[in-house]
């Protein structure tokens, strides 16, 4: 570049657009500016071009700016003896900077995408940051953090905007990258805009979320930004712990043991979670039947001409939900007549009586339920007819290993019975329009647990939000609540890794995802280990903020997902520093770089 950069020469212009080379982008244009500005046009900055054909364009500085000195190369030879053995020489130099495209901008201010490219000696402005805000289109009540490059610009989305958080959204980062306190800062401001936020907690770490953060630099962060250390108020925070379980946070003002309820839970959804060989899934559906079969003739569901349960029943989908108030013991004594009968069907006739002799089946064993309602004469009767008529089969092996499992998840002591003990969550206190709920499920023993937990909690949450909109579109009166699920560690619940063995448990997942847009329903999958999680879940989601990821694989992978993210952005995610993250969501022009405000509440596990 021989005598050096054109010098601007209209009030506000940094520099001017430069000719294309053989290698230009299609998409890139080169800039050139005084080494005067070369700091006032920062990577992720926007910048306005008045072509000399008169057609504007907004464009994003993609990369640089770059220090070039004029007419000589940067590693010419005097340039690299003056810097290996000493001087003070310092050639006259510029700025060379690449913008992408954003838009071509009308008359009224409208951007459309272009047809055409500046011409070369094109002025260049910078946007300021008020300006910069308002094409970006990144502002919102939920406070994300500021915009790189423009100090001035707060980055945030808006709470009562459909086609954002009900559409899903994905917080994904290494270890050390800031999700945690990304997560705790959206949870803080998603309460504050009025959102129900349901926080399922693997780790325990959210526990504390009632109280002020506490840490000196974090405080000292955010009053530099204007903002101030705060907790989620403690009447509108509950702490929910499984019954038998212990909470990382014992002395919270509002806390509550809970249990479950097995009649919720899909059948197709359980022996997923517990693994289940295909013959104990078989054996599973056929005790699953015949333990209905028991409770219609008992009457204990539905009960006797109760013309609403009869209509319930029939109306029943079982990959949603379970028969309604079956029991694990209802279920296990059912399987453990099942194995006596194996057993006794196994046995020689030498060792069976003359009873059993006569009994070309070998009906004649032992039953004894434990579970109310079953343990009288009748249930046994009921018990032992129902199976008589299923004919289930007769391998014992099986029926010991399904036997196996489910007295395993029975030890758990997580479900509630006839006997009482603490009650189910109640999901439409879960509801409550400015509320938290936080499930620490940090003590819960082994993921398959945690698993259940979950899925127990999408649907509940689903059916009460389901109910509650179809109250509102026959009556009418308030709207229902904008809800928001929190699933931290979203890789051990829907790992890519089970995806083919727990398809039931990811169709329910998906027919929430899709039911909830419609419902204002969001789901929010974080995970340090993006590559164990599905492209499906992925695929729900359109939302993303994408702290530190080292892994090429995944970096591939996303960029595939996440549009309109540029090569300089995707270039920087492998070294952004902790609290920095690439967000991209709907309602923005364009993903931004984004740092991230300091959480103002506690997060437990934190120096």
């Amino acid at each position: 570049l021989a005598g050096g950069p054109v010098l601007p020469s209209a009030p506000d212009v940094i520099g001017r657009t430069l000719f294309d080379l053989p290698g230009s982008s299609d998409l890139t244009v080169t800039v050139l500016l005084p080494n005067d500005y070369l700091h006032q046009a920062p990577s992720q900055s926007l910048v306005r071009i008045q072509s000399t054909d008169g057609k504007k364009y907004l464009r994003v500085v993609t990369a640089g700016p770059l220090a070039e000195p004029d007419g000589l190369r940067g590693d010419s030879p005097m340039l690299q003896a003056v810097a290996t053995h000493g001087g003070d020489y310092l050639p006259p130099y510029h700025g060379r900077l690449q913008v992408s495209i954003l838009g071509e901008e009308l008359a009224d201010g409208t951007l459309v995408p272009p047809r055409l490219r500046p011409l070369p000696n094109s002025p260049v402005w910078v946007l300021g940051d008020e300006e910069s805000g308002r094409v970006l289109k990144c502002g919102g009540d939920v406070r994300l953090g500021l915009a790189a490059g423009h100090d001035g610009v707060v980055v945030g989305v808006p709470s009562e905007f459909k086609a954002v958080f009900p559409r899903h959204t994905a917080i994904l980062g290494t270890t050390g990258g800031g999700k945690s306190n990304t997560v705790a800062g959206l949870v803080k401001r998603a309460t504050d805009a009025g959102m129900a936020v349901v926080l399922l907690d693997v780790e325990g770490e959210y526990t504390r979320l009632h109280e002020p953060n506490a840490d000196r630099r974090m405080s000292a962060a955010l009053a530099d930004r204007g903002l101030k250390a705060e907790g989620v108020p403690s009447d509108r925070m509950t702490v929910y712990h499984l019954v038998g379980r212990e909470t990382t946070n014992p002395q919270h003002p509002r806390l509550k043991p809970f249990s479950l309820q097995f009649a919720w839970l899909s059948p197709y959804q359980v022996f997923e979670i517990l693994g289940l060989s295909e013959a104990q899934q078989e054996r599973f559906l056929k005790a699953y039947d015949i333990t209905k079969e028991v409770m219609r003739e008992l009457h204990i569901f539905p009960a006797e001409r109760n013309a609403e349960q009869e209509q319930m029943v029939a109306e029943l989908d079982e990959f949603e939900r379970g028969y309604p108030r079956m029991t694990l013991r209802m279920l296990m004594d059912v399987v453990g007549a099942c194995l006596e009968r194996a057993d006794s069907a196994g046995g020689s006739k030498k060792k069976r009586g003359k009873a059993d002799e006569d009994d070309e089946e070998g009906e004649s064993y032992r039953v004894e339920p434990k579970s109310k309602g079953f343990n009288t004469s009748q249930g046994i009767a009921a018990i032992k007819k129902r199976i008589q008529t299923a004919n289930p089969p007769k391998n014992a092996i099986s029926w010991r290993g399904l036997m196996g499992r489910l007295g395993r998840l029975n030890r758990l002591k997580v479900f509630t019975e006839e006997d009482g003990g603490p009650l189910p969550v109640v999901y439409k206190s879960l509801l409550k329009p400015g509320s938290l709920s936080v499930f620490d499920l940090s003590d819960s023993g082994y993921s398959e647990l945690n698993n259940l937990v979950i899925a127990d909690l999408l649907r509940g949450v689903q059916s009460a939000q389901d109910e509650l909109y179809e109250r509102w579109e026959k009556t009418g009166g308030d709207k229902p609540p904008r809800v928001l699920i929190v699933i931290e560690e979203a890789h051990e619940f829907l790992s890519d890794e089970r995806i083919d063995k727990t398809p039931i448990l990811f169709q329910q997942v998906a027919r929430i995802a899709k039911r909830g847009r419609k419902r204002w329903l969001g789901l929010c999958f974080v995970t340090q280990l993006p590559a164990h999680l599905p492209k499906q879940v992925l695929g729900l989601c359109n939302s993303f903020i994408l702290h530190k990821l080292t892994d090429p694989f995944v970096v591939n992978q996303l960029q595939r997902q996440v549009g309109g993210v540029d090569d300089g952005l995707w270039d920087r995610l492998p070294a952004l520093a902790p609290g920095q993250a690439v967000a991209a969501f709907p309602h923005f022009t364009r993903p931004v770089l984004v740092s991230v405000d300091p959480a103002p509440c506690q997060l437990r596990m934190t120096e």
